[in-house]
């Protein structure tokens, strides 16, 4: 797979020369105009603050989807998750927003397909994250500094419209003289792959609105992803290197091996992956293949893997006490591993999920279609591929092999959680099936949750940020939403 590598001194100058920002902030001295930038300047940090910002919303959704938690099992309350939102209206957006301004002046629709797909990604994870967000009257620099929120129904449908430009524009052979090139950290210039990348987001996004349209839906679902990811060379990653580390090795490897705060691999993850809540049946299998790519346990390689408990004070889910950091080396926390937005494998479980809801499943079902099983089977091949794991042992084994007429929703939910692993992705999963066990076997509440300001409910959605609420108070309070009050989408 060819990888395309951050120039953080770009990324350094470029993100801060917007002079059309969102907020009003003070444009530094000697930072470049939107005259002097071209669009392959712009970008290079545009995707990487797209990037950021999902990596911002996981630092607090992966505490709440229990894939890791604090030292000490510990958990965390109410999140704004204040760097999401500035790495999206602050820096991703507005540079997005120049670049289709740029293309549109010189006929570049290549450049233009780019920059919708962006922005309905940057738009998707702030409206999943908080619900009413800024857009149709954003960006507008000083003449509107305090924009309306727009509702996540009509951000949803902005989303919707944004893809399917955005095909319309990637489609067509580029009608200017003007290329995507070095700016684009992803792809590398290539309009097929952002096509595809555009086809498998609608994908994603008509998936998430099955509370809302029923299996309508997963049938859109599955009519987008016939144009979708084709291999693994596809996922929408960026990578990181020594000069520019993975932020998730600094939060990690770096603060562990210093001890500085850090976190640990959650029991959720960690049950799912040694047998525990899926006991394997061969006898060839201690755990997952791609746990040892994911965590440590301390060093011992004849000791078992324990996940924190969450909200559990250190132990692990066998009462023993816990034992699992994050891999020194791990496919997700090495000095130069890919941070991404959304995968193969991602799509392949979307088209088994879809699949299995359009043949009558529901969350406690048994039994599918072959084409449910058979996606379900080659998006945990396809993970296996990309961590560069062998997964035949556990392909083989009666756990993971059920069979079509024994395939269960939660069979599919969990290849899906283990194979988007420090994804925010999976915070909208848990959200759609309202946090059952029945889906995601063996989840229950945090253990010091009855200790919280709100006993006995989940976390649905993040708080708008403190600077937001200052820069634009009358709207903010007219859309401010509890915690625990589900976005519009999630309708129980």
């Amino acid at each position: 797979m060819k990888k395309f590598y951050i120039s953080i001194i770009s990324l350094a100058f470029l993100a801060l020369g917007c002079s059309d920002e969102y907020f009003d902030v003070n444009v530094p001295s000697g930072s470049a105009t939107e005259d002097q930038l071209g669009m392959n300047d712009l970008l290079a940090p545009a995707i990487y603050h797209t990037v950021m910002a999902q990596y911002y919303a996981e630092r607090s959704f992966g505490n709440y989807t229990q894939y890791f938690t604090g030292q000490g099992g510990t958990t965390i309350g109410t999140t704004s998750i204040g760097s999401t939102w500035s790495n999206i209206y602050l820096y991703a957006l507005p540079n997005i927003k120049t670049i289709l301004n740029k293309a549109e002046e010189t006929g570049s629709n290549h450049f233009r397909g780019i920059a919708k797909v962006l922005t309905a990604i940057n738009l998707g994870l702030a409206t999943d994250s908080y619900g009413s967000i800024p857009y149709s009257e954003a960006f507008q620099g000083t003449e509107n500094l305090k924009p309306v929120f727009d509702s996540q129904e009509s951000i949803y449908s902005s989303i919707n419209l944004l893809l399917s430009d955005a095909i319309s524009d990637l489609d067509q052979a580029n009608a200017s003289e003007f290329l995507p090139t070095t700016g684009d950290i992803v792809y590398g210039g290539d309009a097929d792959k952002w096509l595809r990348a555009a086809y498998t987001l609608k994908a994603r996004y008509a998936l998430h609105l099955t509370e809302v349209n029923g299996v309508e839906a997963a049938n859109a679902a599955l009519l987008s992803l016939k144009n979708g990811f084709i291999s693994n060379d596809d996922d929408f990653e960026i990578n990181f290197e020594e000069r520019n580390i993975n932020p998730w090795h600094s939060r990690e490897v770096l603060a562990e091996r210093t001890g500085n705060v850090h976190d640990k691999i959650g029991d959720q993850l960690v049950s799912y992956m040694n047998g525990t809540s899926y006991p394997f049946e061969s006898g060839m299998l201690l755990f997952d293949p791609r746990l040892p790519v994911y965590a440590d346990n301390e060093g011992d390689e004849g000791s078992p893997y324990r996940g924190y408990v969450s909200g559990g004070g250190g132990i692990s889910s066998d009462g023993e006490d816990a034992n699992t950091d994050f891999a020194d080396d791990g496919f997700y926390t090495s000095i130069d591993s890919p941070i991404g937005v959304i995968t193969y494998a991602e799509a392949l479980f979307i088209r088994a999920e879809a699949e299995f809801l359009v043949n009558g499943g529901t969350e406690t079902s048994l039994g599918s279609t072959a084409d449910a099983y058979t996606a379900y089977l080659m998006g945990i091949e396809a993970n296996m591929n990309k961590l560069g794991v062998d997964g035949s042992a556990y392909l083989e084994d009666g756990a993971i092999a059920v069979g079509e007429t024994n395939l269960m929703l939660h069979h599919i939910m969990k290849e899906k959680y283990i194979a988007n692993f420090l994804n925010a992705e999976t915070y909208v999963d848990f959200r759609r099936y309202d946090f059952s066990s029945d889906v995601f076997k063996d989840l229950e509440l945090p253990l010091d949750n009855a200790e919280t300001e709100f006993p006995g409910a989940w976390f649905v959605r993040a708080s708008y940020p403190d600077q937001e609420e200052t820069r634009n108070p009358e709207n903010v309070q007219a859309n401010k939403k509890s915690p625990i009050d589900p976005v519009w989408w999630d309708k129980d």
